[in-house]
């Protein structure tokens, strides 16, 4: 199978190597690695790692400020990416980290890591068919701490 990380470099964390790291932990992947400027530009990485690199899924890593602006850009590259997954019929995951969601920048730093390893892994459970099925209903969180099942 072949993954594809795209990330940014107006992100203040290296998401990618994260992803690559946690991916070659838990799968036997072929990885596909393509960075552009900022999150806008992630739908178009996405559908050319799909196409050119024949990826069969895709990571899409963004790290949008934490301005009003920055959440509207975040917005319209989130409505690209799902355009791109209606296109080709396969799953990006989307992993944003806003600015504004963490206290300092060692926090944000920690969140970065944090959420993009725990999507690698949901990525290797996507690979593998009926996996996500057992979590269904369990409240799962990536960064911060699962809120857990409503009901037992």
């Amino acid at each position: 199978m072949r993954v594809g990380i795209a990330d940014t470099t107006f992100a203040r964390v290296n998401m990618g190597k994260f992803a690559i790291d946690e991916l070659k932990k838990h799968g036997s992947v072929v990885i596909e690695r393509y960075t552009v400027p900022g999150v806008k530009d992630l739908p178009v990485a996405c559908k050319k790692l799909f196409e050119e690199y024949r990826c069969d899924i895709c990571m899409a890593l963004g790290m949008p400020g934490g301005k009003e602006k920055d959440r509207m850009c975040a917005h319209e590259a989130s409505l690209g990416l799902i355009t791109c997954q209606l296109m080709t019929n396969r799953h990006i995951i989307e992993v944003f980290v806003h600015e504004d969601e963490a206290v300092d920048d060692a926090e944000l730093a920690w969140l970065a890591e944090s959420r993009t390893r725990e999507h690698a892994v949901n990525v290797i459970k996507l690979l593998r068919p009926g996996t996500m099925e057992r979590e269904a209903g369990t409240g799962q969180r990536q960064g911060f701490s699962d809120a857990g099942a409503a009901r037992q």
